[in-house]
């Protein structure tokens, strides 16, 4: 361009820099034509295919996502209702479990109140056998001994037994009927 100017400047006519020589013209519009045509027919279609792929991948995942999101929605409300179900069932294991405690412990108690009672039965029972082996040997002691005492004071042998064994009949019916009289007046 260089020489054109120069050139141009030696022939004495005005050229104007900025504006370019017709045939560079022509020849850039050529080469442009050429350009858009490839581009058009090679370039425009596979970029056109790739935007499309990329589109309808991007929707495919968009639908995919949603599916994805109306299950988890699904799973999320199936496992409220599990849980929910799984606290009242825990809730009733629970009342039954304190229903059953209390009927053990209820029995328990039965049980120990009539192992009690038993006890307490069969404790009447031998305190009483004790007591009247208790009567029964006290009554032969205190007989000989009063029979004793009373030979040394009026001073003969009581050898008689059955009358012996009168006096001291007769002599302990008083002395329970003493302590009878005694004890009644004592709750008065």
């Amino acid at each position: 361009m260089l020489h054109a100017v120069i050139a141009a400047a030696a022939e004495g006519e005005q050229i104007n820099p900025l504006i370019p020589a017709v045939y560079d013209m022509i020849w850039s519009a050529v080469c442009f034509v050429v350009i858009l045509f490839f581009f058009w027919k090679l370039f425009l279609p596979k970029m056109q295919k790739l935007l499309d792929d990329r589109a309808e991948a991007i929707e495919g995942n968009i639908a995919k996502a949603d599916d994805a999101q109306r299950k988890a929605e699904a799973a999320l409300e199936q496992y409220t209702a599990q849980l929910a179900d799984a606290r009242a069932e825990a809730g009733a294991i629970r009342d039954q479990a304190r229903t059953d405690g209390a009927k053990i412990v209820a029995e328990h108690k039965d049980q120990a109140l009539a192992e009690a009672a038993r006890v307490t039965a069969t404790a009447k029972a031998q305190i009483e056998a004790e007591r009247q082996s208790a009567v029964v040997s006290l009554r032969s002691e205190v007989g000989t001994l009063a029979i004793d005492l009373a030979s040394g004071v009026i001073g003969e042998s009581l050898t008689d037994d059955a009358k012996a064994s009168a006096i001291v009949d007769r002599f302990l019916a008083d002395l329970e009927a003493s302590e009878s009289s005694a004890s009644v007046a004592g709750k008065k």
